[in-house]
């Protein structure tokens, strides 16, 4: 390009700022996460994570003050904060996608909170590939940026019952499960659809909220895998515009 053909461009960028979420009252993690659904984003991170099982577990999930939104603040039942006092009683991290320790030792940790799931959910293989090629239709952000990740989860009948979007996979994977789980509907999840690779964290986070299938844009990477059979879950991605590679629980996808 020379100089006398440069022309500026006016751009929608996404946002990105730091959340804190404490637990009784002291600091458990730093996540950086597009600005919304931050009590959502909350809700389902403890979830996900094992701090809580149900929502009546919490006593109190707030902002820090009225005016900060960066600062969420969760207080747990008594008989729940004994539960879970080995996790709340862990230093303080930044969210991120790899922690540095081997696989072997994560699948064993993630036992502790996570069980294989049952059911006989089915879906048609052109209904998943709908749901996937029709994801960008509901991300308002990827529609003006072209930066944003998404997942939405649609229930047994073809639902859709709610989409998250946020600059983090993983963020976004939290605020669709934690809006259901706030509304008590978490229980209808049947079927997660990713914009991003499937990782390990987010089939973690897909078992605690009982979701069986999980579809993706991207493939899954050799640990997810692992994960996801252990765990009785259906992976599965994109293949072109029209069919999927299926890695594991391949009984639950019908023609």
């Amino acid at each position: 390009m020379t100089e006398d053909s440069r022309e500026g461009l006016d751009l929608n960028l996404l946002e990105e700022e730091p959340l804190s979420i404490r637990v009784q009252r002291k600091p458990y993690s730093v996540v950086m996460r597009t600005p919304g659904d931050e009590l959502a984003l909350v809700a389902g991170f403890c979830l996900t994570e094992g701090i809580v099982d149900a929502p009546d577990e919490f006593t109190n999930i707030a902002y820090c003050d009225g005016s900060d939104t960066n600062v969420v603040t969760v207080t747990l039942t008594p008989s729940r904060r004994d539960a879970v006092r080995r996790l709340l009683d862990r230093q303080g991290f930044v969210s991120q996608s790899s922690c540095g320790i081997c696989g072997k030792t994560i699948i064993e940790d993630l036992h502790q909170i996570v069980h294989p799931i049952k059911g006989d959910t089915a879906l048609a293989v052109n209904t998943a590939c709908t749901y996937l090629t029709t994801l960008s239709d509901h991300q308002v952000y990827r529609e003006h940026t072209r930066a944003s990740h998404a997942a939405a989860i649609y229930d047994a009948h073809q639902s859709l019952l709610t989409v998250g979007e946020d600059v983090g996979r993983h963020n976004a994977l939290d605020k669709a499960i934690g809006k259901l789980f706030l509304d008590e509907e978490i229980f209808r999840a049947a079927v997660l659809v990713l914009s991003s690779r499937i990782s390990y964290e987010l089939v973690q986070k897909a078992a605690r909220a009982r979701i069986p299938i999980v579809l993706a844009k991207s493939r899954p990477t050799v640990l997810a895998l692992e994960l996801a059979e252990k765990l009785n879950m259906t992976i599965a991605s994109a293949f072109g515009s029209s069919g999927l590679y299926v890695y594991c629980g391949a009984d639950r996808l019908i023609d």
